[in-house]
């Protein structure tokens, strides 16, 4: 007969209890205390306070179960168990005869993609960036909707081809026609992502958009029946930044973009302008070329930068510029040589285009930003004639200067200027960058363009005017391969009207923000008008000196919401 029971802790005490109670009778133990009792057999009280006993037992293992769970999964919401429901359990569901063993080790991060987080009213977190591991990833883009209208049938899409729109004499079909049409083009996806590994900040951007050549690869019945526009690579690099270094490898705007804010590749630290033409302005120093860049950051307010870019030897023919007209005999050797805007990445270069660009940040006296850069490329042409197995090198270049200053709140007056000897592949494709004499060597073409205008903001309204601009001189040589001595080169007497002396462009516009949300996006409607001009070299008898195109566009957008992550 039990006196009482030696108190039990965790498992222990459960075995040594199911070891008593295991007979259908509870037997008295001969060997314990006597209590003070005046029957010998197990008494209502010693089962009642044994029961007591056992219910207790039960809240340690369910509290010993659940430290167990909670190391090896989530948690799950658990309702606490009374001690009468437990009374109530079978004994089976009470104890259990299988061995506890030590805690399991935590199991392995899960990798899998979690699901946005629900945001809070009022919150300004972006909804559609994810985290993956330690990399963030937030979708870039939005949804354009465009009307282009020319007075011209210029037949170049939405973009512009600033140096081919027609000259309108009364037997020109083009000239005397309009054009008009509807695109979502220029509609943009992509995403960047960020991470910070080991004390270094990883930058990955990728950008596509719709404005890829109709027709190639080939896809029926364009304009017909299906627009199945293709998919077109923009920008896809890499940066790595840490402390005041900064490395960048892949397709980005070329460090002879202007930029608005110190030294950056992101699309909104770039200056191309405001302008819903998808070729931007005319006069504009650009390029998304594949490059690798070093960037130093002294100070907030200087940055400094050194490029290798992707070069291309070229004689015109893109964008609408004019093409040079090459010696007879030379036609055939240098024409695989150097690039009309025809060939696709099969020009041989000599080395890559060598950048180098200063910017400086600061503040005018009555605080207001103000940003100025300077920059220069270094060029290497080289061809190879098999008539005289002779190889030509010619070396050139060009520098730029840019100005963005905010005078007073909200308006910002700017401008970019470019002078280059044979780097007219950075204003477009507007000007060549050499022609070639009669022996095979090589001469540079001098060309120069310009940005000049203002931009307004006022709440969410956006208003810009600009003037661009590009000159391209004349290069003459004298083609004696040929059965008669004949001209060759750009500019020269004869030469064909596509090759334009200048071309000028006068636009402006507004953007304005219908409404903007951090988590839903934003919707904007924008309108431009632009002015075109050119004028060639050489101009027939009888024919127009003048070409001229009146433009408008109108633009619906919607954005997609999305936030940068800070990284620190």
């Amino acid at each position: 007969m039990f006196r009482k029971l030696p108190g039990f802790s965790g498992t222990l005490g459960v075995f040594v209890c199911l070891s008593i109670i295991a007979p259908s009778t509870f037997a008295a133990d001969k060997d314990a205390t006597a209590v003070p009792t005046a029957s010998t057999t197990t008494t209502a009280e010693e089962i009642l306070q044994l029961k007591r006993l056992l219910v207790e037992q039960q809240r340690q293992i369910n509290e010993l179960r659940r430290s167990v769970q909670e190391q090896s999964q989530p948690p799950t919401p658990q309702v606490a168990e009374t001690p009468a429901a437990a009374a109530r359990r079978p004994l089976g569901e009470i104890a259990s005869t299988t061995a506890m063993l030590p805690a399991a080790p935590p199991a392995p991060v899960s990798m899998a993609i979690p699901l946005p987080q629900k945001l809070e009213a009022g919150s300004d977190e972006a909804p559609l960036q994810l985290r993956i591991g330690n990399t963030y990833l937030t979708p870039v883009g939005f949804m354009d909707f465009t009307a282009a209208f020319r007075d011209t049938d210029a037949g170049s899409g939405i973009g512009t081809n600033f140096g081919s729109f027609p000259y309108r004499p009364q037997t020109s079909v083009p000239g005397n026609l309009s054009e008009f049409k509807l695109s979502p083009q220029n509609s943009r996806i992509g995403a960047r992502f960020d991470a910070l590994v080991k004390g270094t900040k990883v930058l990955a951007y990728w950008e596509s958009d719709f404005l890829g050549a109709v027709g190639s690869p080939p896809i029926g019945n364009v304009a017909i029946s299906t627009n199945s526009y293709p998919l077109r690579l923009r920008l896809f690099w890499v940066d790595l930044k840490k402390d005041k270094w900064e490395v960048l490898a892949g397709q980005t705007w070329s460090l002879m973009t202007p930029g608005r804010n110190g030294i950056s590749p992101l699309p909104s630290d770039i200056f191309y302008s405001q302008v819903v033409d998808v070729n931007y302005m005319l006069g504009l120093t650009w390029g998304r070329i594949p490059e690798v860049r070093f960037v130093y950051h002294p100070s907030q307010v200087v940055s400094m930068a050194f490029a290798l870019d992707n070069a291309e030897q070229y004689v015109g023919g893109s964008g609408g510029g004019g093409a040079i007209v090459l010696p007879s005999a030379l036609a055939t050797p240098y024409g695989s040589q150097l690039s009309n805007g025809a060939l696709t990445l099969t020009t041989p270069n000599l080395h890559p285009d060598l950048i180098a660009k200063i910017a400086f940040d600061g503040k005018m006296t009555n605080g207001n930003a103000v940003h100025f850069e300077v920059a220069g490329v270094g060029r290497t042409f080289k061809t190879y004639l098999p008539a005289s197995a002779q190889h030509f090198t010619k070396s050139g270049g060009g520098i730029s200067v840019g100005l963005n200053v905010e005078v007073v709140k909200g308006l910002r007056l700017l401008t970019n200027d470019y002078v280059s000897d044979g780097g007219g592949r950075y204003l477009f494709g507007q000007a060549p960058d050499l022609v070639v004499r009669s022996d095979g060597s090589l001469s540079l073409v001098h060309s120069m363009g310009t940005v000049n205008g203002f931009e307004y903001t006022k709440k969410n309204t956006l208003l810009y005017a600009y003037y661009g601009g590009v000159y391209i001189s004349r290069n003459v040589t004298v083609d004696t391969t040929g059965a008669k001595p004949a001209l060759a080169g750009y500019g020269f007497s004869g030469s064909a009207n596509s090759q334009n002396r200048a071309v000028q462009e006068a636009s402006f516009g507004f953007n304005q923000t219908l409404w903007k949300d951090a988590k839903l996006g934003a919707l904007n409607f924008m309108g431009q008008y632009a002015y075109f001009s050119r004028n060639p070299w050489s101009v027939a008898a009888g024919a127009l000196s003048h070409a001229y195109m009146n433009e408008i566009f109108v633009n619906l957008r919607y954005t997609l919401p999305g936030a940068a992550p800070s990284l620190k």
